[in-house]
């Protein structure tokens, strides 16, 4: 269950408690709004009950459901999943939610954004171990077992309290729903209140606001949300050491979704893109004609840095609105055309004009090669790829695809051996510190592993980590040692 060697997105939930309304449609346009967390597949569990139903395909939400899919799925509470696999194979066996069957007979659906560290030691038996196949199937297993003892309340409560890890999950049975963040909060997970009564729990705020759904809060690290016929209650089963995704605020989240601070204020991941676009045009500053973003994720932070530079912002780059994100495409030569299928230039308007291109991250190098080559093809006389991460040089093991340390550009050359790679006349990265003061969010209150290879949460002792030239027995706070450069000339990562 180690990660796997592409650098990709990763998953997003949804838990909706809707008395007397279709729920299945509700957590349809939910997972619509998180389509963007995950691509590979699709899935619904409701609860009619007496007894669970469960459907899930591979593919998009719009390809996994139609509406004689949804009117077979009946009840008024339920969960949803949209999956990018970081754990197992991408197939309709892995699809979430993953679904068991307690000793009493109750059902369990899980659906699980994140990745487990201690999968050997929660397997335990071997048997187990082959019945589950990704750590949320080990995940629903394990509730299932202790669903009998004291309902799924107090078996969520015992599993997160041995599960190490990031994860933020759902679970459903036939007369409850519970969502838990562990106790760093690595992935994001919110919880709102629907106009008409009821819940909804999501990664992002974007599938409440597509609800009609009032943002309540964050659910905090270490904390389980139960909805039942009683209402919404909570409780702790392990002290929060906060250390949420970095990552989410550059790349992975959508621009809307909405962060809740703890004195009640809140801040658009858009507006946060925004500061890092400023921040890197007053620590990377250039003499250009024009600012560029690489859409969609470069588009706020652009308009930042156009905004403190002076220089004029200008859509260089027209997106194919159904093209998914190159990110996420389970092949390398795949993810090549993507760049093409994805982005074209406006020659118009970049011919003959020095850019500032405002890009989130770099990961592997070919993208941003590809991306500098096309827009030299369409005239550009000048390109200052300017980027709003620091270089990503550790992978991640909590639920982002990040690659292995060989294939990532950053984890060996110098920024200028990545500039002379990619094509681009110059290029700057945003100090983490900027990228810190940025998300307004304390820094020891983030995780920024991939960049500075401090994993909060110890990651596992594994033959592929250690291929991967990654020390074993980490311990919290850890750095890791760069590798060796990884050899990029030609390289189709």
């Amino acid at each position: 269950m180690a990660a796997t060697t592409g650098a990709r997105d990763e998953c997003g939930v949804v838990a909706v408690s809707a008395p007397g309304e279709e729920v299945a449609r509700l957590c349809y346009y939910a997972l619509y709004a998180l389509q963007h967390r995950g691509q590979e597949s699709a899935g619904i569990a409701v609860s009619e009950g007496a007894r669970l139903l469960v459907s899930r395909e591979m593919g998009l939400v719009s390809q996994a459901f139609d509406e004689a899919r949804l009117a077979g799925l009946p009840g008024d509470r339920g969960i949803g999943h949209v999956r990018y696999s970081t754990s197992g194979t991408s197939s309709w066996d892995n699809a979430q939610p993953a679904f068991t069957v307690a000793g009493s007979g109750a059902g369990v659906a899980l659906a699980h954004n994140g990745n487990l560290t201690n999968t050997e030691a929660l397997a335990g038996s071997g048997g187990r171990t082959r019945a589950c196949g990704t750590d949320s199937q080990l995940l629903a297993t394990l509730l299932a077992e202790r669903l009998d003892e004291g309902g799924l309340e107090a078996a969520t409560a015992d599993v997160c309290s041995e599960a190490m890890g990031a994860y933020s999950l759902v679970a459903l049975t036939e007369d409850a729903i519970v969502g838990a963040r562990d106790p760093h909060g690595v992935r994001p997970l919110v919880v709102g209140r629907l106009p008409a009564g009821g819940y909804v729990l999501a990664s992002e705020t974007v599938a409440l606001d597509i609800l009609g759904a009032h943002l309540i809060r964050e659910v905090a690290p270490g904390e389980v949300v139960t909805v039942d016929r009683h209402g919404l209650r909570t409780r702790r089963f392990a002290s929060a050491h906060p250390a949420f995704c970095a990552f989410e605020y550059v790349y992975l989240a959508r621009p809307d979704h909405v962060e809740p601070a703890a004195d009640g204020s809140t801040t658009s991941v858009a507006a946060a893109r925004r500061r890092l676009g400023q921040a890197l045009a007053e620590e990377a500053p250039a003499d250009a004609d024009l600012v560029v973003p690489v859409p969609d994720s470069g588009t706020a932070a652009a308009a930042g840095y156009a905004q403190a530079s002076g220089i004029p912002y200008a859509e260089g780059l027209v997106k194919n609105r159904y093209v998914g994100r190159t990110f996420i495409e389970p092949s390398p030569s795949l993810r090549q055309l993507g760049v093409r299928l994805k982005l074209n230039p406006l020659r118009d308007v970049i011919a003959g004009q020095r850019l500032v291109v405002v890009d989130d991250s770099i990961v592997r190098g070919n993208t941003s090669r590809q991306l500098m080559a096309m827009l030299r093809e369409a005239g550009a006389r000048e390109i200052h790829l300017r980027v709003t991460s620091p270089p990503i040089r550790h992978p991640c093991f909590y639920g982002v695809d990040m690659a292995t340390p060989t294939e990532l550009i950053g984890s060996g050359l110098t920024i200028d051996e990545i500039r002379a790679f990619v094509g681009a006349d110059s290029l700057a990265y945003l100090p983490q510190e900027r990228l810190v003061e940025a998300t307004r969010r304390p820094g020891d209150a983030l995780c920024t592993a991939c960049f500075d290879g401090r994993y909060p949460i110890p990651i596992p002792d594994e033959p592929a980590l250690a291929q991967a030239s990654l020390f074993t027995d980490l311990s919290p706070g850890t750095s890791v040692a760069a590798p060796a450069p990884p050899h990029v000339e030609g390289s189709d990562a």
